[in-house]
C-alpha cells in the first residue's frame, strides 16, 4: 500500500502521495503523445517511473571509472525551495553526462537530521497536543521525534524525484541512522584522544528559542533600527567627580558619568565601568566607584586602552555576562560574572529589581528605559544603526551566554593537517569560481575553536561520562565501555551527557559515512567511490560544511573528500531581494513544474545562473525554457510527419543539396561539441547550455530542417530522413543532461526502442574534429532576401530573380538549389559587373552585393536614406575600432587574436562601405 505523507505548516495541512511508486510503473512504455501538442506533465511521470523500474540510476563498483557526488542533505524538516531547485539540477546534469559518457555514476541521496529545526517542529507538534517537552523524559520525545521524522522527513526527496534528479535511492542514507550515528561517535571519541576535542566553560552564542548554544558561523548578523541611551550612573561621593587638569582647567563637574548602551536591560549585570587610561576626561575618576541605577550595586572605574575614547561618551559599561568583549574584560581584572538571563532569555532573580523578573529581555528593555527616563538617569536617546546577530536555524536574537560547552581545537586540528589550505590553494581541490578560494583562506587564516555542543535531545549524544560530583571520568561509547575505561576500584554511578553534538559535527563526515567508510573503512565502496568527484553547494556553507569536510578527508581518509566545488548563486527576485517565504517573493517550484514542466524549469533555472553568480529569477526564463521544449516537440513532429521514399525515386539534385546540407550540419554539430566539452571543463554550464539552445533553436531547427524540408506534399529520401534522425538523436543526447524529460519521450519516439533501454544510457556526444564547412555566405544572402520581402510585405510564394555580385562566386553557386528553396528565387544569375537599374535593389552581403528585382515601383529617395544610414552607422562603428587600435597599450596588452580580431572588424566594416557606396552610386546619388 502507498504510505501517504503530511507537511503541517500553520496554516494548512498539505498532503503529498509519494510521486513515484512501483505501482505507477507500467511493463510497457509507450509514446503516448506522439502526435499530439506538447504536454511535458504527460510523459515526465511516466519516463521518471521508467528509469526506476530499470534501476537505471544504481551503482554498484564494477572496472569503469567511477564518478560520484554526495548530495548536500537537506534538512528532514525541509520542502523543496528554489535554491534547492537549482542545486540539485546542476548536479542532475553533471551526473547524467558522467552516466553517458559511460562513467560509473553514483548520486548518493540522503537527508539530515537537523537538530535545532526539527526539535523546533516536533515540539510543537507536541504542543498542539497539549504536550510540554518538559513534562516528557527524553526517551518519551525521541520516540515522538523519530515518529515526526518517519512521517515528514522524506518529502523533499520525494519531491527532487519530481525535478527529474537521478539519485541512486536505494543509497540513501540519514545523517542519524545507525551507522551514521556510530561513526559521529567514534570521531569524538577519536578527536577526544588525540587531544583535538576539550571541554571548556566559554562564552557562546546563545539561542534562547532553541534553547542551545551555536557556533560563529551559525549566527546571521542582520543591521537592525535601534536607540542608543545614553544613561547615568551617580559617583559614590559626588565631591571626587570635580576635578582639574595639571593647568587648573576643570574637566569634570558632574556627580555621574554617562554611558551610552543599546541594551539598557543589561545594566542589572554590570560590574564595572571602563575607560581609557589616555582620557584626559575621566583619568581622575580610575578607582572610583559608581552606583549601577535602581539596584544601587556600587561598581569600580577601572581604566584599559581597550576602550575607544571617540565611540560614545568614551564610558563602558562592563556586564562579563552578556557581551564577550566585556568577558575579556572581566577576565583581566577578575570581575563578578552576574548572569541576569534564563536560558529562554527571561531576567531571573539575579536582576535583584522585581520588576523586571519574569519578564522577557525585550520587554524588560522597553520598560527599563522608561523606568529610567522617569527616575532621572536618562541623558538623552538616540536613534542608531547597528549590527545584530540572529539565530540562522529559529531567527531569534543572539544572545553572549557563558556556559560549559565542548570544543575542537581547531588550530591545533590544521597545523596536524596543513593540506586543508594547501590543497585548495593550489587547486587540487578547485573552487568553481576560483574567487572563492580567497574566501576560503581568510577563513582558515582566522578559524577559531568550533563550539560542537548543543542543548538539545534530538542529535548524537555526547560520549561523555560523569560521576556523581559531575566531574568528566570518561568519553566512550556505552556505559560498558566508559565503566571499563574508570577502573574496577571505582563504586559509584555514572551519567553520560546531556547535550547532542552540532548538526555539522555529523554533515562534515557525509562523503566518507555514506560509504560506510567508518564502520568499515576498506569496503569496496569507499575505497571505489571516494574521493567523489563534484561537490555543488552554496558559498554561505562554505565554512559550516565544506571546508569541514575537507578537514575530515584529510584527518581519516589522508585524502581530499573531492575534487571540484561547485558554488551556486543565491537566487533572487527581480527587485534583488533573497527568495524567501517570509517575503513572499518565493514560488512554489512545484507549480512551476506543474505549469511548465520540469525541463522548463530546469532549464530558466540554468540559463542564468553562472557559477557563483546571484541569480536574478524571472518566471519568464521558466517559460522560455518551456518553449525551448515546445521547439524541439514541433521538430519531431515535423520530422514524424514527413512521407519517405527511396533515393531512387527522388531527384539527383534534392539528394546532393540534402546530402551537402547533412554534411554542413555534422560539421557545426561537431564544432559545438567540442565547445561545449570546454564550458563542462570550466564548469560554465550556463554557457554550455545557451551554445546547446543556439545550435538547435538555430542550426537545427531554422537552418538544417528547412534545408533538407521536402516541398508541400513530397516525400523526402531515405538517406537524408536516416541521417536527419541520427542528428536528431545526437542532440537529443547531448542535451539530455539538462532536460531529461522531453529528450527520452522524442528519443524513444523517434525509433522502437527495446524494454528497458533509455537515452539515460546513450553515449555522450564526442567532437570528431570534422573540418568547418561555411555556409555563412549562403545564409546571409538567403537572410537578406527574407527581410526584403517582409520589409515589403511581399508573399512568400512570390519567386524573386537575383543578380549575385561576387568577387568569389563559388560559395553560392554550391548552393544555389538552397538559395532558390530557401529564398523563393526563380532564377540566379552570377554576375560581377552588373549594375542596378530600374526595378532592382541591391542588398549587401558581407563584401559582396545581392541585386533582387521587384515588379513594383521603388521608392528611390528611401532607399537612398536607407543605405546612407547604414554607412554612418558603419562609419560610428570603424571610429570605435579605430580608437582601441590606436591605443598602444590595448595593441601591446591585448591577446594577439584580439588585436587581429578587431582589425578584422576594421576590414569588413570597409568592404561594406563600399558595396553600400557602390549601391548608392547605382542608385544615382
Amino acid at each position: 500500500m502507498d504510505r501517504g505523507f503530511c507537511f503541517f505548516n500553520t496554516s494548512s495541512s498539505i498532503c503529498l502521495k509519494p510521486l513515484f511508486s512501483p505501482s505507477f510503473m507500467s511493463n510497457q512504455i509507450t509514446n503516448t503523445t506522439e502526435t499530439g501538442k506538447f504536454n511535458p506533465i504527460s510523459f515526465e511521470d511516466k519516463w521518471y517511473s521508467y528509469w526506476l523500474q530499470n534501476k537505471l540510476f544504481h551503482s554498484e563498483p564494477d572496472e569503469r571509472e567511477p564518478f560520484t557526488i554526495v548530495i548536500p542533505p537537506p534538512n528532514v524538516t525541509g520542502v523543496l525551495h528554489m535554491g534547492h531547485m537549482l542545486n540539485n539540477t546542476i548536479q542532475d546534469v553533471l551526473i547524467r553526462r558522467a552516466r553517458m559518457q559511460g562513467k560509473n555514476a553514483c548520486w548518493v541521496p540522503g537527508t539530515d537530521h537537523a537538530s535545532i529545526a526539527t526539535e523546533a517542529k516536533v515540539v510543537q507538534m507536541l504542543r498542539e497536543k497539549g504536550i510540554k517537552k518538559s513534562d516528557l523524559s527524553r526517551d518519551e520525545f525521541l520516540s515522538y521525534a523519530w515518529e515526526w521524522k518517519e512521517k515528514y522527513g522524506g518529502i523533499i526527496l520525494e519531491q527532487l524525484k519530481k525535478l527529474g534528479a537521478s539519485c541512486d535511492w536505494d543509497r540513501t542514507r540519514f545523517t542519524m541512522e545507525e551507522s551514521l550515528s556510530d561513526a559521529v561517535i567514534d570521531v569524538f571519541i577519536d578527536l577526544h584522544k588525540k587531544g583535538l576535542i576539550y571541554r571548556e566553560l566559554r562564552m557562546v552564542n546563545w539561542d534562547p528559542q532553541g534553547k542551545t548554544a551555536l557556533s560563529d558561523e551559525e549566527v546571521i548578523f542582520k543591521e537592525v533600527n535601534s536607540k542608543l541611551y545614553y544613561i547615568k550612573y551617580p559617583i559614590v561621593n559626588e565631591n571626587t567627580g570635580k576635578g582639574e587638569t595639571s593647568d587648573g582647567q576643570q574637566i569634570w563637574s558632574q556627580p555621574y558619568v554617562i554611558i551610552a548602551t543599546t541594551r539598557p536591560e543589561t545594566i542589572l549585570a554590570d560590574t564595572a565601568v571602563c575607560v581609557n587610561p589616555l582620557d584626559e576626561r575621566y583619568k581622575h575618576l580610575i578607582g572610583m566607584k559608581v552606583k549601577v541605577p535602581f539596584i544601587n550595586r556600587e561598581i569600580s572605574i577601572i581604566a584599559d586602552e581597550y576602550v575607544a575614547m571617540d565611540f560614545g561618551t568614551g564610558c563602558l559599561k562592563v556586564t562579563p555576562a552578556h557581551d564577550k568583549n566585556d568577558y575579556e574584560l572581566g577576565k583581566k581584572y577578575n570581575l563578578e560574572v552576574i548572569d541576569t538571563l534564563t536560558e529562554e532569555g527571561f531576567l531571573n532573580e539575579k536582576a535583584q529589581d522585581e520588576r523586571y523578573i519574569g519578564k522577557d529581555r525585550f520587554v524588560v528593555r522597553k520598560q527599563i528605559a522608561i523606568d529610567l527616563e522617569e527616575a532621572g538617569f536618562i541623558d538623552k536617546i538616540e536613534e542608531y544603526k547597528n549590527q545584530v546577530g540572529t539565530s540562522e536555524r529559529t531567527g531569534a536574537v543572539i544572545e553572549p551566554r557563558l556556559t560549559l560547552q565542548w570544543w575542537v581545537d581547531m588550530k591545533k586540528f590544521l597545523e596536524k593537517n596543513p593540506q586543508v589550505l594547501d590543497a585548495v590553494m593550489s587547486d587540487e581541490i578547485k573552487f568553481h569560481p576560483s574567487n572563492m578560494k580567497n574566501t576560503y583562506r581568510h577563513w582558515i587564516e582566522n578559524i577559531k575553536d568550533w563550539c560542537i555542543s548543543r542543548q538539545l535531545w534530538w542529535g548524537q549524544r555526547i560520549p561523555a561520562w560523569y560521576n556523581e560530583k559531575g566531574e568528566l571520568v570518561a568519553v566512550a561509547k556505552t556505559k560498558e565501555e566508559a565503566l571499563a575505561q574508570i577502573g574496577s576500584s571505582f563504586n559509584g554511578d555514572i551519567k553520560q551527557d546531556e547535550d547532542v553534538l552540532d548538526t555539522w559535527f555529523s554533515s562534515w563526515l557525509w562523503p566518507i559515512s555514506v560509504f560506510d567508510g567508518f564502520k568499515d573503512p576498506n569496503n569496496k565502496d569507499i575505497n571505489y567511490y571516494f574521493p567523489t568527484n563534484d561537490l555543488v553547494t552554496a558559498p554561505e556553507i562554505m565554512f559550516f560544511w565544506v571546508a569541514r569536510m575537507i578537514m575530515s578527508g584529510y584527518e581519516w581518509k589522508g585524502n581530499l573528500p573531492f575534487k571540484n566545488v561547485y558554488y551556486t548563486g543565491i537566487v533572487r527576485d527581480k527587485q534583488r531581494r533573497k527568495m524567501s517565504k517570509s517575503l513572499g517573493n518565493s514560488p512554489d517550484p512545484l507549480d512551476l513544474i506543474a505549469q511548465f514542466g520540469a525541463d522548463g524549469v530546469r532549464m530558466g533555472m540554468l540559463l542564468c545562473s553562472p557559477a557563483g553568480n546571484d541569480i536574478l529569477f524571472d518566471e519568464s526564463q521558466v517559460e522560455q525554457g518551456r518553449n525551448f521544449g515546445n521547439k524541439l516537440w514541433n521538430a519531431y513532429r515535423l520530422v514524424k510527419g514527413w512521407e519517405i521514399k527511396p533515393d531512387a525515386d527522388i531527384e539527383a539534385e534534392i539528394i546532393t543539396s540534402n546530402q551537402k546540407s547533412g554534411a554542413w550540419f555534422a560539421a557545426r554539430f561537431d564544432e559545438v561539441v567540442s565547445e561545449i566539452d570546454g564550458k563542462f571543463a570550466d564548469y560554465k554550464l550556463s554557457e554550455a547550455l545557451m551554445a546547446m539552445y543556439k545550435l538547435i533553436w538555430d542550426d537545427f531547427c531554422s537552418w538544417y530542417l528547412e534545408m533538407i524540408k521536402p516541398a508541400y506534399q513530397q516525400p523526402i529520401n531515405q538517406s537524408t530522413y536516416d541521417e536527419c534522425i541520427n542528428h536528431f538523436n545526437q542532440l537529443l543526447s547531448l542535451l539530455h543532461p539538462f532536460m531529461p524529460f522531453i529528450t527520452e519521450e522524442i528519443w524513444h519516439g523517434l525509433e522502437t526502442k527495446k524494454e528497458g533501454e533509455s537515452i539515460c544510457l546513450a553515449p555522450y556526444p564526442v567532437a570528431k574534429g570534422l573540418k568547418n564547412i561555411d555556409f555563412s555566405k549562403t545564409f546571409d544572402a538567403i537572410t537578406a532576401i527574407r527581410n526584403l520581402r517582409n520589409a515589403k510585405g511581399l508573399s512568400p510564394k512570390e519567386a524573386f530573380k537575383i543578380i549575385i555580385k561576387a568577387n568569389d562566386e563559388t560559395a553560392y553557386q554550391s548552393n544555389e538549389f538552397l538559395i532558390k528553396k530557401l529564398a523563393n528565387v526563380s532564377e540566379v544569375i552570377f554576375d560581377k559587373t552588373a549594375e542596378s537599374g530600374q526595378n532592382w535593389i541591391s542588398l549587401p552581403v558581407s563584401t559582396d552585393q545581392v541585386l533582387v528585382y521587384l515588379e513594383l515601383n521603388i521608392d528611390v529617395d528611401a532607399e537612398k536614406d536607407k543605405i546612407q544610414k547604414e554607412i554612418e552607422y558603419l562609419q560610428g562603428f570603424m571610429k570605435s575600432v579605430d580608437a582601441k587600435l590606436s591605443n598602444e597599450k590595448f595593441v601591446n596588452n591585448a591577446k594577439p587574436d584580439l588585436v587581429e580580431k578587431e582589425r578584422q572588424k576594421k576590414a569588413d566594416a570597409e568592404a561594406k562601405i563600399s558595396v553600400l557606396l557602390e549601391s548608392l552610386n547605382s542608385l544615382g546619388l
